[in-house]
This record gives structure tokens, sequence and C-alpha cells, in this order.
């Protein structure tokens, strides 16, 4: 199915020629003046050149020193769309590296960088949740994103916002997720990516399971799971072609039934032979993922009594080339084959 690309060219009427830097340790110090210029084309021009001159990490400690950080920060409620969207891309580069990250968290630019999370052009949206993106990839950046309450903001843009940015969205929330799944829960999360588990784009689907395994580490996210049909879906996309769908597919599957109530949902919903047809996948982590899964149904006797007909199969995987699929399949073999 077609999807929609969000175009990062510039208005045919933006000259795009980049201001000229000064030499050597002058150039920042007259790029900051001049992104704060009252002239448009003066602000455009520096934003740009001055995008291109942080691609040098060595610039950014520099950038951060003569106070660029702020002047950023006040672009971002520009009225200009290319000075927008070139302020967020500077950004976005800036928190590639721990000064800028922190510089970020320390003057409080998610906050503006937030707000143009509704903004009318797809391609502020998409850098300003690159930068939150960007920023979230650390614990101390994913903190800053809980604390400032972004979360539900997330998880509701997540059924509106274009496939591109529902991407982004869902790769925040599994770095937020890694530091608090409470705000996650709260929000509703659980039933946001249980019906993306139906998108037609697989690398929406293998990050939704993904994020659904994340949010059901906790007890209150796998009774979530299983009350909002999770398991179901699940189940259908162990099937799917795309590798990673099946590995993060079997993955929540694995996380969601370690309860009594998780696996016998999933035993009533036939999840068992599907799984099994995983054991032999091409793919180490769909192998490894389908055997713990396997692991955890087989602690119910109904379970077990099914999966004493595949025991040989899931055997032969205890000499896999991959140790840890090995070591798997020799704890799913004695959990099978226990006797009381």
């Amino acid at each position: 199915m077609a999807s929609t690309i969000i175009s990062a060219k510039y208005p045919p009427n933006i000259d795009p020629t980049r201001t000229p830097l000064a030499y050597g340790d002058r150039a920042i110090p007259r790029l900051n003046r001049e992104l704060n210029d009252e002239n448009l084309i003066v602000r455009q021009r520096a934003v740009m050149s001055l995008c291109d001159h942080l691609h040098d990490p060595e610039h950014i400690a520099e950038a951060l020193r003569n106070g660029i950080g702020v002047s950023l920060k006040n672009l971002l409620k520009d009225d200009d769309i290319t000075v927008r969207q070139k302020a967020t891309e500077c950004l976005f580069v800036m928190a590639g590296h721990a000064l800028g990250r922190d510089s970020f968290l320390e003057n409080e630019t998610i906050y503006p960088v937030a707000r143009l999370f509704d903004d009318s052009e797809d391609i502020a949206r998409k850098n300003a949740h690159l930068c939150v993106m960007r920023i979230s990839e650390t614990p101390p950046g994913a903190e800053g994103i809980v604390q400032a309450q972004f979360v539900q903001v997330l998880v509701k843009k997540l059924q509106t916002e274009l496939n591109e940015i529902k991407e982004l969205i869902l790769d925040t929330l599994h770095f937020c997720m890694r530091v608090d799944t409470q705000s996650a829960l709260d929000a509703s999360a659980m039933e946001a990516f249980t019906s993306l588990l139906k998108h037609e784009l697989p690398v929406i689907r293998a990050k939704a399971a993904r994020d659904i395994m994340d949010l059901s580490v906790p007890l209150a996210g796998k009774d979530r799971a299983v009350a909002c049909g999770a398991l179901p879906l699940l189940r259908d996309m162990l099937k799917d072609p795309t590798m990673e769908v099946r590995a993060n597919s079997a993955g929540a599957i694995m996380t969601i039934t370690i309860t009594t109530k998780g696996k016998y949902t999933a035993i009533h919903a036939v999840s068992i032979p599907p799984l099994v047809d995983l054991v032999d996948d091409v793919n180490s982590e769909v192998r490894l993922n389908a055997i713990k899964a396997l692991t955890c149904l087989s602690e119910a006797p109904e379970g077990r009594q099914e999966l004493l007909k595949h025991v040989d199969k899931i055997r032969k995987h205890e000499t896999d080339h991959i140790p840890a699929v090995g070591k798997a399949a020799e704890i799913a073999v004695k959990v099978i084959t226990w006797l009381p």
C-alpha cells in the first residue's frame, strides 16, 4: 500500500544560499547573532549554515558555549517554516552527542519542541519527533520526557499521525518504557499498541509488538494485554513473512504468558501450534523467543500435555549454533518433560 513520504525540500520562494561563515573561532558567534536577526532571510541563511557546521562534532561544544542552544530554542517559535524546520534539524544533530543532550535537558528545550507536535507542516512535526526520539535513547532523556508528562501526548498522536511519524513515536515510547511503564499504562498505551498490530506496514506492526512486550514487563501490563485482546492478534502475527514481526510477536507472547491468566488465554487462543512452527525458523531471535514462549506455556498442565508431542523437535535445538537458543531449548525440554 502506498505511503506518504514527508518531504524536506524547501519552498520554491526560499533562497537556499547559506550565509558565508566567518573565519575560525568567529564563525559561531556571528551565526548566533544572525540567528537572532530581525531579517527573515538572514535567519534562514544562518540556520542553514549552522546545520551544516554542526555535523562536525568538534563544533558542537563551541556552539553550546556561545549560546546556540538558547537561540535555537527561540527559533522554534519562528513564524517561518524553513527556520523551524532547520532549527529542529540542528537540535537533532546536537542531540546525537552527550553535550547536546545535556543542554537540551538543562534548557528545557523539550517543551518548545513538543509544541511542534501540533505544527501544520509535516516536516516540522517529523523533525520535532526526531529530536525527542534521539533524546529518549538515554535514560536521563527518557526520564525527562516522562517527567514532562509527554507520554500521554505521544500515545494520542499514534492515532492521528502519518506513518513515518508513528514509527518515531513508537521508538520514543519504547525508550521511555524502559524507565517508566506506569505513565504508558495510564495513557492507555496498550490499547493503542494493540490497534496497530493490524497496521498495513510491517515495520509498524513489528514496533507495536515490541512496545507491547515492553509494557508487559509489569504485572499490570500483562493483565492489560490480556484484557484488550492482544494475544489473538499476536498469534496471527507469528506467521508474518517479516522476521522482525515474528520475533517481536513471539517475544510479546513470551512476556505476557508468564502469568497464569496469560498462559491459559494463549492456550485457548491456540497459540501453541504456530509457536512450534517457529522453533525451526531461520532467524535465531525468532527461534529463541518462540522456545521461551513455549516454555512458559508448558508450565500449565494443558500446555505441557500438548507440547509433549513436540518435545523431540525442541530437543534438536539443544545443539543450536546459537548458544542462547541451545540453552533455552534445554530449559524447555526439562520443563516439558518434568514429572511430579
